[in-house]
């Protein structure tokens, strides 16, 4: 199990391997627990979201709560050209992460003039304004009564329907959406990135286009939530503007923060503990509290964010990582190794104007 962990955590290509052969083997062995297979297909989701979430945060160095919005565009546009225009799901999601990165491209130049909170401030009003947008023009998302009669999406001519079969068809694109961040961060671009996140000032010494970096992240981020807006579009055929408001936004914020936004596999992680301990609470909260509302949700996350924040500022993953180490000390000095390498080629980056 050791070494089934040290590979994972290494970055190498046989730990990725095995997490994908976990997820591909589970349902196989869960093949009636519908509810497991939900719970499954909802991190699915939730882990797309957070691992675009986790390039912009923690390689970008920005905070968005606005990713809602973006999760909802995806949403609404498949869910308007499929019903409307008869358009394939197919190419419905990919009109929809288009018209999210085109959104993303003009929110984004005058954004990223702004630093720090007043960053996260400005993508907050942009989430409003995109929530107004969805509960308001009704004859495009049906206001508050929701948008129905969704087509669930078509592969080879099969009609993707079931958990079991959705299951599969979800966790091919989160793990997909792994491996193209994982490539990201490893290229130049994501040295780029390290230096940026590190020292904007010394990275534009160096000659790093910042903007044009942090645009690219917040860009790419968008076409996550909204491939995973699309997704759960076409698997519950039913959404209303309630599942992208604000708060939407904060909870794939605590999953980040959870998981890690310095490593790629954070975003899994964080989806994951976020999704398990939300299912938790709803069967433990009313042992205690009979009348409880959903609110204890919100009052919970918020206050597992501070402690995170304080007690595990760079997330589970990393936590996770320091204690393999102790028990691996050959993989720890490997590792070690790896990372000085990783430093000397960041180091490098400014020898082309990016």
């Amino acid at each position: 199990m050791g070494l089934d962990v040290k590979k994972i955590y290494n970055g190498s290509t046989k730990g990725s391997l095995l997490v994908a052969v976990v997820l591909l083997v589970l349902p196989l062995v869960f093949s009636t627990n519908n509810y497991l297979l939900s719970t499954m297909i909802m991190i699915g989701f939730y882990t797309i979201v957070s691992t675009g979430l986790t390039l912009l945060m923690g390689y970008a160095g920005q905070i968005s709560l606005g990713q809602a919005a973006f999760y909802g565009i995806g949403a609404y546009t498949s869910a308007y050209f499929t019903t409307h225009f008869g358009l394939s799901p197919w190419l419905a999601m990919i009109a929809g992460a288009v018209l999210a990165a085109m959104v993303a491209f003009v929110i984004g130049i005058p954004a990223f003039r702004l630093r720090e909170h007043y960053l996260a401030l400005a993508t907050l009003g942009f989430g409003v304004i995109v929530f107004t947008f969805f509960k308001e023009w009704k004859e495009i998302t049906g206001g508050l009564n929701g948008f129905f009669g969704i087509p669930p999406i078509r592969l080879f001519g099969i009609t993707i329907q079931t958990d079991f079969q959705f299951y599969y068809l979800v966790w091919v694109f989160a793990l997909a959406g792994i491996l193209f961040a994982r490539n990201i961060v490893r290229s130049r671009v994501g040295r780029a990135l390290l230096s940026i996140h590190g020292s904007e000032v010394a990275a534009n010494s160096l000659g790093v286009n910042i903007t044009k970096y942090k645009l690219q992240m917040f860009m790419i981020s968008a076409v996550y939530a909204s491939i995973a807006g699309s997704l759960y579009a076409h698997y519950v055929t039913f959404i209303n503007p309630q599942l992208f408001e604000m708060i939407t936004s904060i909870y794939f914020l605590i999953m980040v923060v959870i998981g890690g936004n310095g490593s790629i596999w954070g975003g899994l992680v964080g989806a994951t503990v976020y999704v398990c301990l939300g299912e938790l609470l709803k069967e433990i909260v009313p042992l205690f509290i009979p009348n409880a509302s959903g609110e204890f949700e919100i009052v919970f996350f918020g206050i597992l964010l501070v402690m995170m924040l304080i007690y595990m500022p760079n997330g589970l993953s990393h936590s996770i990582s320091k204690i393999v180490k102790r028990l691996l000390p050959d993989w720890r000095q490997k590792n070690e190794s790896m990372l000085v390498s990783e430093n000397e080629n960041a180091g490098s980056v400014g020898g082309e104007r990016l």
